[in-house]
């Protein structure tokens, strides 16, 4: 098993880190063209504790090397399977998802929290544990793990990238509404 662990600040409030989270995947996001779908499976709101639960399913385009997308059927669609929790009261997004397409090949589990630093600052962990499962040599396993790792490092920084852009456009877009709400209002008391 391989672990990938990365840990950013944005810049932002966590309720606008939490909000932007279910728009992270769009077209204001030119970091992500290998999301190819995402599919709202459930989702739920606890009575007691009012954490929102969800449950989607990311179908996305991958780019393996030529070896090991031989070794895994040669299909590039691949699916992954993401529940998160959304806790307003501790101000706690979690997020973990798992691999569906190639997991008798390789298992990949992954955990993300956004947790407020400040009210204008969010922390981001992420944290991926990478197995190969596949049958054969220990070399052929640590390779498909190794190159697994590298993979996720790479888009874990195109996806902080495309993350602030999808923040950024957030923000924009929420100061013109309330400037549009308030101009509204104003001649709305006239």
């Amino acid at each position: 098993m391989k672990v990938f662990s990365n840990e950013e600040t944005f810049d932002y409030s966590w309720e606008e880190v939490s909000t932007a989270n279910w728009r992270k995947y769009c077209p204001w996001n030119d970091k992500s063209t290998h999301v190819i779908a995402v599919d709202t499976v459930s989702r739920s709101v606890d009575p007691d504790t009012g954490i929102l639960r969800t449950e989607r399913l990311i179908t996305c385009k991958q780019s393996a090397p030529k070896w090991l997308s031989t070794l895994m059927g040669g299909n590039e669609v691949s699916h992954v399977f993401e529940t998160s929790y959304v806790d307003p009261a501790s101000k706690k997004v979690t997020m973990v998802s798992s691999n569906l397409t190639f997991a008798n090949i390789l298992n990949v589990r992954e955990t993300v929290v956004y947790q407020p630093l400040s009210a204008e600052r969010t922390r981001f962990v992420q944290d991926a544990k990478i197995t190969a499962v596949c049958g054969g040599w220990q070399k052929i396993r640590t390779a498909v793990e190794e190159v697994s790792i590298a993979k996720f490092a790479e888009n874990a920084q195109k996806g902080k990238e495309g993350f602030e852009a999808v923040l950024e456009m957030s923000r924009r877009v929420f100061s013109e509404e309330k400037q549009r709400q308030r101009s509204q209002e104003k001649m709305m008391a006239i």
